[in-house]
């Protein structure tokens, strides 16, 4: 057996990835997504479909292992679109065999945006019982720690991601098979974890106990699939099975599903954002349609924010479910008073400041007709910096609007998120220092109201709302709860939220 096939010309490019537009930089995302296919053939090629679907889960880089009785694990790892990269017949020949695991990941803010190809997952390892590769949507509150302890005990770090520890954590482990060396490594680790792994004959899926981000097994022919959403299963003709439930370790091999269950039973805390944001709205989350519960947090919306208005407009595309159910609610009128240009990708050059300074213009117009003297209502899924929905203001009024009212799909995002977003640091949060009526003046809009909490917990399933002494999702963007403390910060001096 031999390492994966590295990618020689690639290991040097760090000057090829795609820039953000402005547009996006106003916005929470998610940092990656993962996808695996076990017999199957010619799984990569069901992987790279997979990872089409997760697309807007991780926009910068994607990555296929596969693995092939006489080739070993071959690997592929590259910036870009899935579908400039893995759609390529000469590339997708290298990854042969019936067994595969892919990962897309998001470019991120500050250091973590010097993002090299040694930084593209999946990882691998080579270990005395075999190969494994790792895909992992989230985030390990505890890395440093974890990181120091390692290299002080002679580890040799080839990343700089959070990931890596645990392929260390693994490389240490005294058991005999890979599922339980991982399930050694796991039980050192703090945070936020769905996991796709994979070995010579076996696929795994692994989520933390909190269960805080997605991870669907579904069945492809023959063989199996594991996805963050179930909008990958569709491309692929996959039928969706079930969730991978918080805690739970599933093993796949010819034999079938084993179900394992390594950590100690906690309270399940899953992400409330993917349901307002992350995930796409044809995938199915907890049973529940995300369109629909988006569709409803915009019901809730127009019944907790009424406004005399003319027009309901959603703020392209995140806040489109949302704006349809404040119109059905409050019987205003629904337009599309703002157009997005489709093809405006993140690839786009900024040559000039000029162009710069058109900013979201670029991505969004101003249906005229539509908007001129009228009193508009723009729905949005969040405001973070407070920078484009300032400017989507200036464009409406520019267009004509005799009034804008802001109304926001999620509470006011006040606290950064540790567990596999990418969050500005919180002084950059609008909604850190400011009150709602603040946020308005500053915004220079007539009104602006976000939902309540507990009307997104009414929004998602919980009819009574959120229970403030077990919540039932994390929202600690929002509240300031993190299910767990976030060691890595606080050694950092970051500040949890005094308690009440």
């Amino acid at each position: 057996m031999r390492a994966p096939t590295p990618d020689l010309p690639d290991m040097t490019r760090t000057d090829d990835r795609l820039p953000r537009h402005p547009f996006d930089d106003d916005h929470l995302h998610e940092e990656c997504g993962v996808f695996g296919v076990i017999g199957a053939a010619d799984a990569a090629s069901f992987v790279a479909l997979g990872l089409h679907a997760l697309q807007h889960r991780g926009q910068e880089a994607g990555g296929i292992v596969s693995y092939h009785p006489e080739s070993g694990f071959n690997s592929a790892r590259r910036f870009g679109y899935v579908r400039d990269t893995f759609t390529k017949a000469s590339l997708m020949e290298t990854l042969p065999g019936t067994l595969s695991i892919g990962h897309v990941r998001y470019s991120t803010s500050g250091s973590k945006g010097a993002t090299q190809i040694r930084d593209v997952q999946p990882f691998f390892g080579e270990f005395s019982v075999g190969g494994v590769a790792i895909a992992h949507n989230g985030n390990i509150t505890n890395a440093d720690a974890l990181r120091r302890e390692l290299i002080d005990r002679g580890s040799i770090f080839q990343s700089s991601s959070d990931s890596e520890c645990i392929i260390h954590l693994m490389a240490r482990s005294l058991q005999r098979t890979i599922p339980e060396r991982m399930k050694d490594a796991l039980r050192r680790v703090e945070g936020a974890f769905s996991i796709v792994a994979m070995t010579r004959t076996k696929m795994i899926g692994v989520r933390d106990p909190l269960g805080v981000r997605p991870l669907m097994l579904g069945r492809v022919g023959d063989g199996w699939a594991l996805a963050s959403e179930t909008c990958a299963f569709d491309i692929v003709g996959a039928e969706f099975v079930r969730e991978v439930a918080p805690g739970e370790m599933v093993v796949i091999s010819e034999a079938g599903v084993e179900s394992h269950t390594p950590f100690a039973p906690r309270r399940p805390r899953f992400c409330i954002f993917e349901h307002v944001y992350f995930s796409r709205p044809d995938s199915i989350l907890g049973g529940r349609s995300v369109y629909e519960t988006r569709r409803q947090i915009g019901v809730e919306l127009a019944r907790e924010a009424p406004v005399d208005a003319d027009l309901v407009c959603p703020v392209p595309d995140s806040g489109t479910p949302a704006a349809i159910g404040y119109s059905f609610e409050s019987g205003i009128p629904y337009g599309m008073g703002i157009i997005r240009n489709q093809y405006m990708g993140r690839t786009f050059i900024e040559p000039t400041e000029q162009i710069r300074n058109m900013g979201v213009r670029l991505k969004l117009n101003v249906n005229r007709a539509l908007i001129r003297g009228k009193r508009v209502i723009l729905v949005d899924d969040s405001v973070v910096r407070g920078t484009t929905s300032r400017k989507i203001k200036e464009m409406i009024l520019d267009a004509g609007a005799a009034e804008v009212h802001f109304r926001i799909a999620s509470p006011p995002t006040a606290w950064p998120c540790f567990y596999g977003v990418d969050t500005p640091e919180r002084s950059k949060l609008l909604a850190a220092g400011m009150s709602e009526d603040e946020m308005r003046d500053h915004l220079g809009i007539d009104s602006l109201r976000f939902i309540s909490l507990d009307g997104l917990y009414r929004a998602v399933g919980e009819a009574a709302g959120r229970d403030a002494e077990h919540p039932q999702y994390c929202d600690a963007c929002f509240s300031g709860d993190y299910p767990v403390e976030p060691a890595d910060m606080i050694d950092k001096g970051f500040e949890l939220k005094a308690a009440e």
